[in-house]
């Protein structure tokens, strides 16, 4: 009995956690929100699932998702719609990054992510972080797609490409790139989130609710 007992609730662990006070599955609050967690998968930097990220779902503060409600509200109006790569991180992912960055010889997605900076060189030029935003949940990596075309908007580099053509303000994409950034900018500024000189998917939500705690439950 007590066996059974304990599968059971093991069974349930795997389907569901309850969050910390403050977080919600972003899902419960705008389910059109597009997904795409690259970190569950291979297709990333490191070029396998990152430690802590179990299911494809995505976690925010309470505050922050309301926001992207807003957001994708006003999008949809335009068969536009947001799509976020990553949002909540745990404290072990960022630790994972950590110790890959120590292995000079790991550069398997070396050509896809970050062909003209040097591995050694991602946390000094502020792409690799030793503690992120993401890990406080008030953070979002984001696009936006059209929905009539079925595509992302084209930004002039991919989500997590490291190199100043990322950069939000790079002279090195054109016209309708350049177009389609601001208008990604434009949108989460309006709402109050805060972009990031490096990332042009990077936005965080001015006046987090947790500005000085980084979290480490899993994304499941």
């Amino acid at each position: 009995m007590r066996q059974f007992i304990f599968f059971f609730f093991a069974a349930v662990h795997c389907f569901s956690q309850s969050l910390p006070k403050g977080f919600v599955y972003l899902n419960k609050i705008d389910p059109s929100i597009q997904i795409d967690l690259r970190y569950i998968t291979d297709n990333n930097f490191i070029g396998s699932p990152i430690d802590g990220y179990q299911k494809k779902v995505i976690i925010t503060t309470l505050p922050t998702a309301e926001a992207l409600h807003k957001i994708q509200t006003e999008l949809l109006k335009d068969s536009l719609s947001l799509k976020i790569f990553d949002a909540y991180r745990p404290q072990q992912a960022v630790d994972h990054f950590m110790k890959w960055a120590k292995k000079p010889n790991d550069t398997l997605k070396k050509s896809q992510f970050y062909p003209n900076v040097k591995k050694s060189a991602l946390f000094k030029k502020g792409y690799i972080a030793k503690k992120s935003s993401h890990t406080r949940g008030s953070t979002v990596d984001v696009t936006i797609v059209d929905l009539k075309k079925g595509e992302a908007l084209d930004m002039g580099s991919s989500f997590d490409f490291f190199g100043k053509i990322s950069h939000p303000f790079s002279t090195k994409i054109n016209t309708m790139q350049k177009k389609n950034r601001m208008t990604l900018r434009a949108i989460m500024v309006k709402y109050n989130f805060k972009p990031y000189d490096q990332e042009w998917w990077h936005f965080t939500l001015k006046g987090e609710i947790f500005p000085n705690t980084y979290y480490n439950f899993f994304v499941e």
